[in-house]
Protein backbone atom coordinates (compact mmCIF):
# COMPACT_ATOMS: atom_id res chain seq x y z
CA UNK A 1 0.00 0.00 0.00
CA UNK A 2 1.12 3.32 -0.59
CA UNK A 3 2.66 5.57 2.06
CA UNK A 4 0.27 8.06 2.75
CA UNK A 5 1.45 11.86 2.85
CA UNK A 6 2.76 13.89 5.96
CA UNK A 7 0.36 16.46 7.29
CA UNK A 8 1.01 20.18 6.10
CA UNK A 9 3.52 22.00 8.07
CA UNK A 10 2.28 25.66 9.90
CA UNK A 11 1.80 28.25 7.36
CA UNK A 12 5.08 29.75 5.90
CA UNK A 13 6.48 33.24 6.11
CA UNK A 14 9.36 35.60 5.87
CA UNK A 15 10.28 35.47 9.78
CA UNK A 16 13.29 35.60 11.77
CA UNK A 17 12.54 32.01 13.14
CA UNK A 18 12.10 30.26 9.54
CA UNK A 19 14.96 32.31 7.70
CA UNK A 20 17.18 30.54 10.66
CA UNK A 21 15.78 27.27 11.09
CA UNK A 22 13.99 26.55 7.63
CA UNK A 23 10.47 25.28 7.34
CA UNK A 24 8.80 23.82 9.92
CA UNK A 25 8.51 19.68 9.63
CA UNK A 26 5.18 18.52 10.81
CA UNK A 27 5.03 14.55 11.36
CA UNK A 28 2.60 11.58 10.90
CA UNK A 29 -0.19 11.86 13.63
CA UNK A 30 0.22 15.55 14.04
CA UNK A 31 -1.95 18.15 11.68
CA UNK A 32 -5.45 17.67 13.41
CA UNK A 33 -7.63 19.40 11.72
CA UNK A 34 -9.56 19.99 14.86
CA UNK A 35 -9.80 23.14 17.88
CA UNK A 36 -10.19 21.11 20.51
CA UNK A 37 -11.35 24.20 22.77
CA UNK A 38 -10.43 22.01 25.66
CA UNK A 39 -11.55 25.12 27.76
CA UNK A 40 -15.53 23.86 27.01
CA UNK A 41 -14.82 20.07 27.94
CA UNK A 42 -16.48 20.95 31.66
CA UNK A 43 -19.09 23.38 29.64
CA UNK A 44 -22.13 20.43 29.58
CA UNK A 45 -24.75 22.62 28.43
CA UNK A 46 -22.12 23.20 24.98
CA UNK A 47 -21.18 19.01 25.09
CA UNK A 48 -25.03 18.19 25.16
CA UNK A 49 -25.94 20.61 21.94
CA UNK A 50 -22.72 19.13 20.09
CA UNK A 51 -23.38 16.09 21.13
CA UNK A 52 -26.81 15.86 19.28
CA UNK A 53 -25.88 18.51 16.31
CA UNK A 54 -26.89 17.33 12.90
CA UNK A 55 -23.22 17.87 11.39
CA UNK A 56 -21.23 15.90 14.64
CA UNK A 57 -19.41 13.13 13.30
CA UNK A 58 -18.78 9.84 15.81
CA UNK A 59 -15.30 8.21 15.59
CA UNK A 60 -16.40 4.41 16.90
CA UNK A 61 -13.27 2.28 18.47
CA UNK A 62 -14.08 -1.24 19.13
CA UNK A 63 -10.58 -2.18 21.38
CA UNK A 64 -9.10 1.02 20.57
CA UNK A 65 -9.44 -0.12 16.71
CA UNK A 66 -10.70 2.76 14.35
CA UNK A 67 -13.69 2.90 12.03
CA UNK A 68 -12.52 2.47 8.16
CA UNK A 69 -14.34 2.58 5.19
CA UNK A 70 -13.83 -0.97 4.19
CA UNK A 71 -13.45 0.28 0.39
CA UNK A 72 -11.23 3.05 1.20
CA UNK A 73 -9.36 1.59 4.01
CA UNK A 74 -7.40 4.85 3.98
CA UNK A 75 -9.91 6.85 5.27
CA UNK A 76 -11.54 6.88 8.80
CA UNK A 77 -15.39 5.97 9.05
CA UNK A 78 -17.56 8.10 10.86
CA UNK A 79 -21.05 7.89 12.08
CA UNK A 80 -24.13 10.02 13.30
CA UNK A 81 -26.02 10.98 16.88
CA UNK A 82 -28.55 8.19 16.10
CA UNK A 83 -26.18 5.42 15.17
CA UNK A 84 -24.69 5.74 18.59
CA UNK A 85 -27.30 6.50 20.67
CA UNK A 86 -28.33 2.95 21.72
CA UNK A 87 -24.70 2.93 23.08
CA UNK A 88 -24.06 5.70 24.96
CA UNK A 89 -27.77 6.79 26.11
CA UNK A 90 -30.23 10.01 25.20
CA UNK A 91 -27.48 12.46 26.48
CA UNK A 92 -24.24 11.55 28.78
CA UNK A 93 -24.01 15.39 29.62
CA UNK A 94 -27.44 16.14 30.81
CA UNK A 95 -26.15 16.63 34.29
CA UNK A 96 -23.02 18.81 35.53
CA UNK A 97 -19.73 17.14 36.65
CA UNK A 98 -20.96 18.45 39.80
CA UNK A 99 -24.17 16.66 39.84
CA UNK A 100 -22.44 13.53 38.06
CA UNK A 101 -20.00 13.20 41.30
CA UNK A 102 -23.32 13.50 43.36
CA UNK A 103 -24.87 10.12 41.72
CA UNK A 104 -21.49 8.80 40.98
CA UNK A 105 -22.58 4.74 40.99
CA UNK A 106 -19.54 2.32 40.73
CA UNK A 107 -21.02 -0.38 39.49
CA UNK A 108 -23.26 1.06 36.51
CA UNK A 109 -20.79 1.14 33.27
CA UNK A 110 -20.92 4.35 30.54
CA UNK A 111 -19.07 3.69 27.31
CA UNK A 112 -16.36 5.40 27.88
CA UNK A 113 -16.52 8.85 25.65
CA UNK A 114 -13.91 11.71 24.37
CA UNK A 115 -14.54 15.23 23.07
CA UNK A 116 -12.05 15.63 20.28
CA UNK A 117 -12.94 19.32 19.48
CA UNK A 118 -14.51 20.90 16.30
CA UNK A 119 -14.05 21.04 13.28
CA UNK A 120 -13.92 25.17 12.45
CA UNK A 121 -13.96 24.62 8.13
CA UNK A 122 -16.95 22.61 8.07
CA UNK A 123 -19.43 23.67 6.34
CA UNK A 124 -22.48 23.40 8.77
CA UNK A 125 -21.47 23.24 12.85
CA UNK A 126 -22.92 24.17 16.43
CA UNK A 127 -22.89 27.82 17.15
CA UNK A 128 -22.48 28.12 20.81
CA UNK A 129 -21.90 31.31 22.85
CA UNK A 130 -19.70 30.88 25.86
CA UNK A 131 -18.87 34.16 28.03
CA UNK A 132 -17.44 36.48 25.57
CA UNK A 133 -16.85 34.71 22.11
CA UNK A 134 -18.82 32.66 19.95
CA UNK A 135 -17.41 28.90 18.71
CA UNK A 136 -18.73 27.41 15.44
CA UNK A 137 -17.86 24.20 13.76
CA UNK A 138 -18.76 20.54 13.49
CA UNK A 139 -18.24 18.70 16.85
CA UNK A 140 -16.23 15.22 16.82
CA UNK A 141 -16.45 12.63 19.76
CA UNK A 142 -15.09 9.40 20.13
CA UNK A 143 -16.86 6.45 21.34
CA UNK A 144 -15.26 3.10 23.09
CA UNK A 145 -17.87 0.41 21.54
CA UNK A 146 -16.35 -2.38 22.31
CA UNK A 147 -19.02 -5.30 23.77
CA UNK A 148 -18.78 -5.19 27.19
CA UNK A 149 -20.69 -5.30 30.33
CA UNK A 150 -24.14 -4.02 30.47
CA UNK A 151 -23.70 -2.57 26.95
CA UNK A 152 -22.42 -5.35 24.90
CA UNK A 153 -25.47 -6.57 23.44
CA UNK A 154 -25.96 -2.71 22.04
CA UNK A 155 -22.16 -2.59 21.11
CA UNK A 156 -22.73 -5.96 19.14
CA UNK A 157 -25.83 -4.95 17.15
CA UNK A 158 -23.79 -1.87 16.26
CA UNK A 159 -21.35 -3.73 14.87
CA UNK A 160 -23.18 -5.90 13.15
CA UNK A 161 -25.00 -2.67 11.55
CA UNK A 162 -21.79 -0.99 10.47
CA UNK A 163 -20.86 -4.27 8.61
CA UNK A 164 -23.54 -4.18 6.23
CA UNK A 165 -22.68 -0.82 5.73
CA UNK A 166 -18.96 -1.28 4.56
CA UNK A 167 -17.86 0.16 7.55
CA UNK A 168 -15.20 -2.03 9.75
CA UNK A 169 -12.32 -1.60 11.99
CA UNK A 170 -8.84 -1.50 11.50
CA UNK A 171 -6.58 -4.21 11.74
CA UNK A 172 -3.04 -3.80 13.25
CA UNK A 173 -1.21 -0.48 13.86
CA UNK A 174 -3.14 2.21 11.89
CA UNK A 175 0.03 3.90 9.84
CA UNK A 176 -1.93 4.16 6.25
CA UNK A 177 -5.00 6.72 6.91
CA UNK A 178 -4.85 9.59 5.59
CA UNK A 179 -2.85 12.02 7.46
CA UNK A 180 -6.14 14.23 8.86
CA UNK A 181 -7.75 11.15 10.08
CA UNK A 182 -4.33 10.04 11.38
CA UNK A 183 -4.28 12.84 13.64
CA UNK A 184 -7.75 12.80 14.81
CA UNK A 185 -7.55 9.06 15.66
CA UNK A 186 -4.10 9.57 17.50
CA UNK A 187 -6.34 11.68 20.05
CA UNK A 188 -8.79 9.52 20.61
CA UNK A 189 -6.65 5.97 21.11
CA UNK A 190 -4.45 7.75 23.72
CA UNK A 191 -7.79 9.50 25.36
CA UNK A 192 -9.92 5.99 25.56
CA UNK A 193 -6.45 3.92 25.91
CA UNK A 194 -5.58 6.03 29.35
CA UNK A 195 -9.21 5.92 30.82
CA UNK A 196 -9.40 2.36 30.18
CA UNK A 197 -5.94 2.15 32.28
CA UNK A 198 -6.41 4.30 34.73
CA UNK A 199 -9.97 2.64 36.97
CA UNK A 200 -8.85 3.74 39.83
CA UNK A 201 -7.29 6.13 42.30
CA UNK A 202 -3.59 5.48 42.65
CA UNK A 203 -4.15 6.94 45.97
CA UNK A 204 -6.64 5.22 47.80
CA UNK A 205 -7.41 2.53 45.12
CA UNK A 206 -11.27 3.38 45.35
CA UNK A 207 -13.21 3.64 41.53
CA UNK A 208 -12.67 7.15 39.55
CA UNK A 209 -14.68 8.53 37.58
CA UNK A 210 -14.19 10.18 34.01
CA UNK A 211 -14.76 13.82 33.39
CA UNK A 212 -13.97 17.41 31.61
CA UNK A 213 -14.71 15.51 28.32
CA UNK A 214 -12.92 12.70 29.28
CA UNK A 215 -9.73 14.16 29.38
CA UNK A 216 -9.64 13.81 33.53
CA UNK A 217 -10.72 11.62 35.99
CA UNK A 218 -11.52 12.70 39.90
CA UNK A 219 -12.07 10.10 42.81
CA UNK A 220 -15.69 10.78 43.67
CA UNK A 221 -16.43 11.70 47.41
CA UNK A 222 -19.50 9.78 47.45
CA UNK A 223 -20.31 6.09 45.68
CA UNK A 224 -23.75 5.34 45.55
CA UNK A 225 -22.91 1.17 45.13
CA UNK A 226 -21.53 1.68 48.51
CA UNK A 227 -25.47 2.35 50.28
CA UNK A 228 -26.98 -0.38 47.72
CA UNK A 229 -24.40 -2.86 49.30
CA UNK A 230 -24.92 -2.32 52.72
CA UNK A 231 -28.13 -2.82 52.06
CA UNK A 232 -28.50 -5.69 50.67
CA UNK A 233 -25.77 -7.17 53.59
CA UNK A 234 -28.47 -6.14 55.77
CA UNK A 235 -26.43 -3.40 57.61
CA UNK A 236 -28.94 -1.45 59.26
CA UNK A 237 -29.20 2.67 59.63
CA UNK A 238 -28.28 2.57 63.18
CA UNK A 239 -25.29 1.22 62.60
CA UNK A 240 -24.06 2.82 59.95
CA UNK A 241 -24.72 6.18 61.90
CA UNK A 242 -22.59 5.21 64.93
CA UNK A 243 -19.31 7.77 65.47
CA UNK A 244 -17.13 5.68 63.55
CA UNK A 245 -19.17 5.23 60.43
CA UNK A 246 -20.03 8.32 58.39
CA UNK A 247 -24.02 9.07 58.49
CA UNK A 248 -24.14 8.76 54.76
CA UNK A 249 -23.45 5.15 53.93
CA UNK A 250 -22.73 6.88 49.89
CA UNK A 251 -20.21 8.50 50.99
CA UNK A 252 -16.50 6.71 50.48
CA UNK A 253 -13.17 7.30 52.76
CA UNK A 254 -11.10 10.05 52.87
CA UNK A 255 -8.80 10.40 49.83
CA UNK A 256 -5.95 13.01 49.39
CA UNK A 257 -6.68 13.64 46.00
CA UNK A 258 -9.81 15.45 47.03
CA UNK A 259 -7.87 18.08 49.17
CA UNK A 260 -6.69 21.43 47.25
CA UNK A 261 -5.63 21.56 43.64
CA UNK A 262 -5.02 17.86 42.87
CA UNK A 263 -8.14 16.47 42.81
CA UNK A 264 -7.82 14.84 39.33
CA UNK A 265 -5.70 12.90 37.31
CA UNK A 266 -4.30 13.84 33.91
CA UNK A 267 -3.44 11.27 31.25
CA UNK A 268 0.08 10.51 30.82
CA UNK A 269 2.15 11.32 28.10
CA UNK A 270 5.96 9.73 28.11
CA UNK A 271 7.88 11.76 26.80
CA UNK A 272 10.39 9.75 24.42
CA UNK A 273 13.87 10.89 22.52
CA UNK A 274 14.55 9.60 18.72
CA UNK A 275 18.00 10.98 17.35
CA UNK A 276 20.13 11.20 14.28
CA UNK A 277 23.59 11.07 15.36
CA UNK A 278 25.93 12.50 12.99
CA UNK A 279 29.74 12.03 12.98
CA UNK A 280 32.11 15.07 13.47
CA UNK A 281 33.19 14.91 10.18
CA UNK A 282 29.55 15.55 9.17
CA UNK A 283 29.20 13.11 6.71
CA UNK A 284 27.79 10.02 8.27
CA UNK A 285 25.05 9.18 10.29
CA UNK A 286 24.85 6.37 13.23
CA UNK A 287 21.63 4.06 12.70
CA UNK A 288 21.25 0.93 14.66
CA UNK A 289 18.63 -2.43 14.45
CA UNK A 290 16.66 -5.24 16.91
CA UNK A 291 16.62 -8.50 16.50
CA UNK A 292 13.34 -8.51 15.61
CA UNK A 293 13.64 -6.36 13.03
CA UNK A 294 13.89 -7.76 9.32
CA UNK A 295 17.11 -7.96 7.82
CA UNK A 296 19.41 -4.70 6.90
CA UNK A 297 16.78 -2.51 8.25
CA UNK A 298 17.89 0.35 10.60
CA UNK A 299 16.96 2.97 11.97
CA UNK A 300 17.75 5.68 14.56
CA UNK A 301 18.24 5.61 18.26
CA UNK A 302 15.65 6.16 20.43
CA UNK A 303 14.63 5.79 24.52
CA UNK A 304 12.57 6.89 26.76
CA UNK A 305 13.68 10.58 28.89
CA UNK A 306 14.42 10.15 32.30
CA UNK A 307 13.26 12.01 35.30
CA UNK A 308 14.89 15.09 35.97
CA UNK A 309 16.67 14.66 32.53
CA UNK A 310 16.45 17.76 29.95
CA UNK A 311 15.99 16.06 26.04
CA UNK A 312 19.73 16.84 25.42
CA UNK A 313 20.89 14.79 28.01
CA UNK A 314 18.06 12.10 27.49
CA UNK A 315 19.63 11.92 23.80
CA UNK A 316 23.17 12.12 25.05
CA UNK A 317 22.29 9.30 27.38
CA UNK A 318 20.43 7.15 25.27
CA UNK A 319 23.00 7.01 22.75
CA UNK A 320 25.66 6.09 24.98
CA UNK A 321 24.08 3.63 26.46
CA UNK A 322 22.98 1.92 23.35
CA UNK A 323 25.76 2.32 20.99
CA UNK A 324 28.90 3.84 23.01
CA UNK A 325 29.32 7.12 21.10
CA UNK A 326 29.81 10.10 23.25
CA UNK A 327 27.89 13.02 21.68
CA UNK A 328 28.27 16.91 21.86
CA UNK A 329 25.65 19.42 20.89
CA UNK A 330 22.01 18.51 20.52
CA UNK A 331 19.33 20.89 18.63
CA UNK A 332 15.69 19.81 18.90
CA UNK A 333 13.99 19.25 15.38
CA UNK A 334 10.31 18.21 15.59
CA UNK A 335 7.87 15.90 17.45
CA UNK A 336 5.66 13.50 16.62
CA UNK A 337 2.47 11.90 18.91
CA UNK A 338 2.93 8.41 19.03
CA UNK A 339 -0.30 6.81 20.72
CA UNK A 340 1.09 3.65 21.02
CA UNK A 341 0.03 3.81 24.01
CA UNK A 342 0.66 7.31 24.87
CA UNK A 343 4.31 8.70 23.77
CA UNK A 344 5.32 12.00 22.34
CA UNK A 345 8.56 11.26 20.12
CA UNK A 346 11.04 14.45 20.29
CA UNK A 347 13.32 14.14 17.41
CA UNK A 348 16.19 15.62 17.57
CA UNK A 349 20.42 15.62 15.74
CA UNK A 350 23.03 15.31 17.63
CA UNK A 351 26.85 15.52 16.55
CA UNK A 352 29.61 13.11 17.97
CA UNK A 353 32.65 14.46 19.42
CA UNK A 354 35.83 13.86 17.58
CA UNK A 355 37.29 11.23 19.85
CA UNK A 356 33.87 9.34 20.95
CA UNK A 357 32.86 7.63 17.41
CA UNK A 358 33.36 3.90 18.74
CA UNK A 359 30.62 2.05 18.43
CA UNK A 360 30.23 -0.21 21.88
CA UNK A 361 27.15 -2.36 22.38
CA UNK A 362 28.89 -3.89 25.56
CA UNK A 363 26.65 -1.47 27.99
CA UNK A 364 22.97 -2.56 26.54
CA UNK A 365 21.90 -5.24 25.01
CA UNK A 366 18.72 -3.20 23.16
CA UNK A 367 21.03 -3.01 19.79
CA UNK A 368 21.68 -6.29 17.89
CA UNK A 369 23.71 -3.49 15.59
CA UNK A 370 24.60 -0.31 15.05
CA UNK A 371 26.94 1.26 12.16
CA UNK A 372 27.76 4.39 10.80
CA UNK A 373 26.71 4.84 7.35
CA UNK A 374 27.81 7.30 4.70
CA UNK A 375 25.11 9.72 3.51
CA UNK A 376 24.83 8.74 0.09
CA UNK A 377 24.04 5.43 0.93
CA UNK A 378 21.15 6.54 3.30
CA UNK A 379 19.95 8.88 0.58
CA UNK A 380 19.58 5.71 -1.73
CA UNK A 381 17.53 3.61 0.99
CA UNK A 382 15.46 6.88 1.60
CA UNK A 383 14.34 6.84 -2.05
CA UNK A 384 14.39 3.21 -2.70
CA UNK A 385 14.63 1.03 0.61
CA UNK A 386 11.79 2.36 2.83
CA UNK A 387 8.56 0.31 4.07
CA UNK A 388 7.27 -0.55 7.43
CA UNK A 389 8.20 -3.67 9.77
CA UNK A 390 6.37 -5.94 8.17
CA UNK A 391 5.93 -4.24 4.58
CA UNK A 392 8.04 -5.54 1.53
CA UNK A 393 11.10 -2.87 0.45
CA UNK A 394 9.78 -0.43 -3.05
CA UNK A 395 10.87 -2.51 -6.43
CA UNK A 396 13.61 -0.90 -6.89
CA UNK A 397 15.25 -2.42 -4.01
CA UNK A 398 17.46 -4.80 -4.09
CA UNK A 399 18.46 -7.53 -1.45
CA UNK A 400 21.46 -6.44 0.85
CA UNK A 401 20.60 -2.66 0.05
CA UNK A 402 19.78 -0.69 3.37
CA UNK A 403 16.22 -0.68 4.48
CA UNK A 404 14.90 2.43 6.48
CA UNK A 405 11.14 3.10 8.03
CA UNK A 406 8.36 4.60 6.07
CA UNK A 407 7.81 8.91 5.55
CA UNK A 408 5.52 8.46 8.30
CA UNK A 409 8.22 7.65 11.20
CA UNK A 410 9.65 10.52 12.56
CA UNK A 411 13.15 8.52 11.86
CA UNK A 412 12.81 8.85 8.29
CA UNK A 413 12.07 12.49 8.56
CA UNK A 414 15.41 12.83 10.44
CA UNK A 415 17.34 11.03 7.83
CA UNK A 416 15.51 12.86 5.39
CA UNK A 417 16.87 16.14 6.70
CA UNK A 418 20.17 15.29 7.87
CA UNK A 419 21.19 13.57 4.60
CA UNK A 420 20.10 16.85 2.92
CA UNK A 421 21.95 19.55 4.34
CA UNK A 422 20.75 19.73 8.23
CA UNK A 423 23.75 19.56 9.95
CA UNK A 424 26.30 21.57 7.55
CA UNK A 425 23.36 24.22 5.98
CA UNK A 426 24.04 23.09 2.73
CA UNK A 427 21.36 20.85 1.12
CA UNK A 428 21.72 18.59 -1.47
CA UNK A 429 18.41 18.42 -3.02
Amino acid sequence: MPQPANPEPAPDFDSMLSRKFGKEVANYFSGSPLNRVGFLRSDHKFLSEALRHPSTQFLLCNELQPLIHSSKPDRLGFVKHEVVQPVIGDDPYAATEQDMLGQYNSTSYVPQMIFLGIDEKAKEGVSYQNKKNTYKGAPYFAVDVTPRASVKEECEKLIQGLDAKGLGFAKGRVMDIEAHDAAIYAEARQLLDWNARNPFCAQCGQPTLSVNGGFKRTCPPKDLARSAKQASSGISNAISTTPETPADESERPPCATRKGVSNVSFPRTDPTVIMAVVNHAGDRILLGRQKRWPPYWYSTLAGFAEPAESIEEAVRREVYEEAGIYVGRVVIHSTQPWPYPANLMIGAVGQAIPEGETIDLGNDPELDDAKWFDFDEVRHALRVGTSGLGEDAGPEYKEGGLRLPPSTAIANQLMVSVVNGFVSAQPKM
